[in-house]
């Protein structure tokens, strides 16, 4: 069996790996490594979750100068001698893990730039020198237009996911960074797929690139590993779903893909309020508040993430065995990118896909587009046998491990949190200062006054028996007008 010593890496990054139970190279690192390791240009293509940051990050780090060996080459101190591209931060931070990972005992500074975190501490580290930097196009540019990032020196260029860049309007920048790179630099470019957008990339800027494809070009674009189950299912029964799902044999972490921010917000609170450790994972998250999902999702601390498409795009997390499909995807790359989130570097998962019946038509075509057998998905429902068989989950399981908590009813004195607010007691002894007519009262004869108020007129007159007339009442005769009338 073929190791990464037999394939000439250095000692260096093979004791890391050792360390982390890797020796043993997947199929696109085996077939790269060989040519990259000696400065040629290369396309690679492979499927996603086959080990293609390994592929390039060992390459790209053999071949950059170590802190120990600097005094013997002619490079400026602190200057990036690698630059990789990645279209999300999320891929971005994966990508950087792993590199300072088998960076470790050659004592490489690696940077991960990114939008959505502040400039400051980017800045001050590339003024202090790093030697592999790890971003996203656009704050990258922006870097360089700052003129704090200098490419100059870059002997090593990675466009990884470069497909995943062109869908995400990256392309321009992209090119714009590749200018800014030396015409002697190695370029390592990395897709799933070959739009022809990227074929002529890479015929513009790589010097004779090798192209290899880690598999025949008769196997599917899906990961073979994962097992697809595709239902006709209905909106309203989906939490269900998933709620029984959550609970079959053998699951461990769990990606639900929603269309929506909104509705991947919906969905992980509905999970949440039926008792299962979800979060969602969107755009509309600060920076930081996804950096804290992602790393409780890979702790297992959560056990859900609902995540919309471009949020999820670059997930690498080990040990998720379910992806769901909370609603159909608008094409096939969509469909295979999700997928592909489970059934990773050789494991099994298994991938759900629910179609709603407005969706039929769009999973027909890419169901023709991948040939998949599931041209009719069967119409299931959370308490069909069927799902209940083929998910694993035990008969009689429910779609919520803790009972729904009822609204308690809103107290009419309670304020907006829904806390009873305290009646001040009312004061019985009180003075009045003015009669109910408006006249002023002397303090002395507020009480009495108060007691005679009622009886008193308004005008002061008084009968000439002595006594206070009585009120006089207006009533409305039968013609509408006011009349006059006395008390009998």
């Amino acid at each position: 069996m073929t190791t990464f010593k037999d394939l000439g890496v250095h000692p260096e990054i093979c004791a890391p790996l050792e360390r982390k139970g890797i020796t043993t190279p997947f199929a696109i690192q085996e077939m790269t490594l060989s040519v990259a390791l000696q400065g040629t240009d290369l396309i690679g293509q492979a499927r996603t979750g086959s080990g293609k940051t390994l592929a390039f990050g060992i390459p790209v780090v053999q071949r950059s100068v170590s802190p120990k060996d600097r005094d013997y080459v002619d490079l400026p101190q602190g200057k990036p001698q690698a630059l990789i591209v990645a279209p999300t931060r999320e891929l971005a931070m994966q990508v950087s893990a792993e590199i300072s990972l088998i960076s470790e005992d050659r004592g490489l500074r690696v940077l991960t730039v990114y939008g959505g975190a502040g400039y400051e501490p980017q800045i001050d580290a590339l003024e202090k020198g790093v030697d592999i930097v790890v971003g996203t196009p656009g704050r990258l540019i922006d870097l360089a237009n700052r003129k704090v990032l200098d490419l100059a020196h870059v002997h090593a260029l990675v466009l990884d996911e470069a497909d995943e860049m062109l869908d995400l309007g990256f392309l321009p920048d992209v090119e714009k960074l590749v200018t800014l790179t030396p015409e002697t630099r190695q370029t390592l470019l990395f897709s799933a797929t070959m739009p022809g957008a990227i074929v002529a990339l890479a015929r513009s800027y790589m010097r004779h690139p090798m192209n290899i494809r880690a598999e025949s070009s008769g196997e599917r674009e899906t990961v073979p590993a994962t097992a697809q189950f595709v239902y006709q299912a209905h909106d309203l029964d989906k939490p269900e779903m998933i709620g029984r799902l959550l609970q079959c044999e053998d699951h461990d972490k769990v990606v639900v893909f929603a269309r929506t921010k909104r509705q991947a917000q919906r969905v992980a609170d509905d999970l949440a309020e039926r008792g299962f450790p979800a979060s969602p994972l969107h755009g509309d998250m600060q920076q930081a508040a996804r950096e804290r999902v992602m790393q409780k999702f890979r702790d297992g601390k959560v056990e859900v993430l609902v995540a919309t498409d471009v949020a999820a795009r670059g997930i690498d997390v080990t040990g998720v065995s379910h992806v769901v499909n909370y609603t159909t995807p608008d094409d096939e790359k969509t469909y295979v990118h999700r997928i592909g989130r489970t059934g990773r570097a050789g494991a099994s998962g298994v991938a759900v896909t629910l179609v709603d019946w407005a969706d039929l038509h769009k999973w027909k075509m890419i169901n023709k587009a991948l040939d998949l057998p599931f041209d009719e998905p069967q119409e299931t429902y959370s308490s069909s046998e069927h799902f209940l068989h083929d998910m694993g989950i035990p008969k009689g399981t429910k779609g919520r491990i803790k009972k729904a908590t009822p609204e308690k009813p809103k107290d009419k004195d309670a304020g907006a949190d829904g806390e009873k607010r305290e009646r001040a007691p009312r004061n019985r002894n009180r003075q009045r200062t003015r009669s109910r007519g408006g006249q002023v009262v002397e303090k002395s004869a507020a009480p009495a006054a108060e007691s005679a108020d009622s009886t008193t007129p308004a005008s002061g007159e008084v009968a000439s028996d002595g006594s206070a007339p009585r009120r006089r009442r207006r009533r409305r005769s039968s013609g509408g007008s006011s009349a006059p009338k006395a008390d009998a």
